[in-house]
């Protein structure tokens, strides 16, 4: 088992989940930085569309495969970045049982890789193990407040499950394993009716349609730009640090904030209206990276306004909204 503190170097990555939002931004930063990749995923939530711009690249390889079945790659791997789940709202809540088992047989199998290979293992975990927090800002210490029978269970439940699966094989078989616990993330690539805030506001803006704020809009994200949070991951693999480690931005802003900010940048005249709360839907989520800045020095580089900009623009040339 690596002591933390030590820079580990791959060659190949192996990335499940690596056809998803967040897994083909991690894929093209780990290319970029002159790995093999090999992205595995079913397609049940994501397009292999996604991956036209990684093909050219004559190191990257995919493979259509489920992770809740045993991966059966003829080639080692050096790190193995564990992504593939259903991870937006509407994913989810449309596939339960096939999010429960990504998050358990999908993270038993990945980690049977990474074993096989003595390779290093990233769990994707999220900001949602930690619920509807009564800590403020989260800490990685805080065991959380979910409701594990609610709507939003299957993936609340899920991630804290592989969380404790990541773990046991750390201490049970030696794995090297990290946890990543990953906020808000956005950013060029997602899909408008995905069911998150993000590119539902900028579809709704740019269609000049009411932009809808769940309840009061008043409740508080951290929104964090995909190519700081790829960055993140690929730091916690390289820090040999077993985490978990949140992954985020550490500046709130309300969700009816996002919703003005989004309007301004599209010049959009929609108005903002508020429609019916979310079961079980946070009203603070902010996370403490102190530990992220001090074991891996990593912390968000692009700031919303920025970020939101890119994401707006990347919209307005994507041909389908």
């Amino acid at each position: 088992m690596t002591n933390p503190g030590v820079t580990r170097r791959f060659e190949r990555a192996v990335v499940t989940g690596g056809a998803g939002f967040v897994g083909a931004h991690l894929c093209e930063l780990l290319l970029a930085e002159g790995l093999e990749v090999i992205a595995v995923d079913n397609l049940a939530t994501s397009s292999a569309d996604t991956l036209d711009g990684l093909r050219r690249h004559e190191g990257f390889r995919f493979l259509r495969h489920d992770v809740t079945h045993p991966m059966p790659l003829p080639c080692r791997a050096d790190v193995v970045f564990h992504l593939a789940s259903a991870a937006s709202p509407r994913d989810y809540l449309a596939l339960p049982i096939e999010t429960l088992r990504a998050g358990a047989h999908g993270t038993e199998n990945a980690l049977e890789l990474a074993r096989r290979d003595d390779a290093w293992f990233v769990l994707a975990s999220t900001s949602e193990v930690y619920g509807d927090p009564l800590e403020h800002p989260q800490r990685e210490e805080y065991w959380g407040n979910v409701n594990p029978i609610g709507p939003r269970s299957v993936y609340d439940e899920a991630k804290r499950y592989a969380e404790a699966l990541t773990s046991a094989y750390r201490r049970e078989h030696g794995v090297d394993t990290g946890i990543a616990r990953i906020f808000n993330t956005y950013g060029p690539g997602m899909r408008a009716h995905d069911g998150r805030m993000i590119p539902a506001f900028v579809d709704q803006a740019l269609k000049g349609e009411p932009i809808t704020v769940t309840g009061t809009g008043e409740q508080t994200r951290s929104i964090c730009y995909v190519e700081d949070t790829a960055r993140g991951l690929l730091e916690l693999a390289r820090s040999g640090h077993p985490g978990p480690v949140n992954i985020g931005n550490p500046h709130e802003l309300t969700v009816r904030q996002v919703a003005e900010r989004i309007r301004d940048i599209t010049g959009s005249g929609s108005p903002i209206e508020e429609i019916d709360a979310v079961v079980d839907d946070p009203k603070r989520r902010c996370p403490d990276i102190s530990l992220a800045r001090d074991v891996l020095g990593w912390e968000p580089k692009v700031d919303a306004d920025d970020g939101l900009r890119r994401t707006v623009a990347w919209f307005r040339r994507a041909p389908l909204r």
